[in-house]
């Protein structure tokens, strides 16, 4: 009887011992290599020799809770992605767009590759930077980790007048970030919108030099927002683009990136004033 116990303790103890050799796997010290997906949502594997081609769609916004990704996908259009996977497209319209439906689309209508009347239905907030009745747009609006607000502008008209609060600058309130998108802006900016505008950490600024301001404007209204960092948009080609940028650098540092996205955070800021060129994702930049 003694012997059959001894081995029925010998056959307790093996099956034991099998059934945790899984969780000491899953608990050890070693862990298993990251899925490739996952790593290559790494914001920090942008720089990779050979990046893998992953289809936008699919990609998700691998973000800390203080980290804002800014993609130029052309023209005027950003894609900013938040922590919390809130998408938003910049001067959203039917020539450029982000491969992905935003859930935030902000428009403004100077021309038609500023806006659309036929927003992609799956948009949850389609914000116009006019309204019908010539008052200020007004949006304030708060998604998830996304605070969305406006400020209104005036904008020639094509008879040469002036349309009063034909536009806005959108101000989007991310990460302890406050991210300007200036649009197309016509005239430098007041007081009062200044101070509407509050302090900036990020700007995306038209530098075309004559659909929208001039660039000595476009000088005074940087130095007015004293924002961190700079993103040039609303260019024609290298032409236009150095135009600015020579100017540029006898202001601020001025870096030109090799993709067309960046993740910025607080902890990231420049401590110089810097101008950062984004390539334009769609490659179109060539349109008023």
């Amino acid at each position: 009887m003694a012997a059959l116990m001894r081995i029925w303790c010998v056959l307790l103890l093996a099956s034991a011992a099998l059934s945790l050799s899984p969780a000491r796997a899953q608990e050890g010290e070693t862990p298993a290599p990251a899925q490739p997906e996952l790593s290559n949502r790494c914001p920090g594997l942008v720089a990779r020799d050979v990046p893998a081609v992953t289809p936008a769609a699919l990609r998700l916004a691998a973000l800390s809770e203080n980290q804002v990704r800014l993609t130029f996908i052309g023209h005027a259009t950003f894609l900013i992605e938040t922590p919390q996977f809130v998408r938003i497209a910049t001067d959203y319209n039917d020539y450029v767009r982000p491969s992905v439906v935003p859930d935030i689309a902000t428009m403004n209508r100077a021309h038609p590759t500023h806006f659309t009347d036929h927003p992609d239905p799956g948009i949850k907030f389609v914000l116009r930077g006019w309204s019908d009745d010539g008052k200020p747009a007004g949006h304030d609006l708060t998604y998830r980790d996304v605070h969305v607000r406006s400020v209104s502008t005036n904008i020639r008209d094509f008879d040469g007048g002036t349309l009063r609060n034909g536009n806005s600058i959108f101000v989007f309130e991310i990460a302890q970030l406050c991210i300007a998108h200036l649009g197309h802006l016509h005239h430098t900016l007041t007081r009062q919108q200044l101070d509407e505008i509050g302090r900036i950490d990020v700007v995306m600024v038209p530098v075309d030099g004559s659909y929208t301001l001039d660039l000595d404007g476009t000088m005074e209204v940087l130095q007015a927002l004293k924002a961190p960092l700079m993103i040039p948009m609303h260019y024609f080609g290298s032409t236009t683009l150095n135009r600015f940028l020579d100017r540029a650098r006898q202001y601020w540092d001025v870096e030109i990136k090799e993709t067309p996205s960046v993740v910025v955070s607080r902890a990231t800021l420049p401590v110089r004033p810097k101008v950062q060129v984004l390539p334009g994702a769609s490659g179109r930049e060539q349109t008023p």
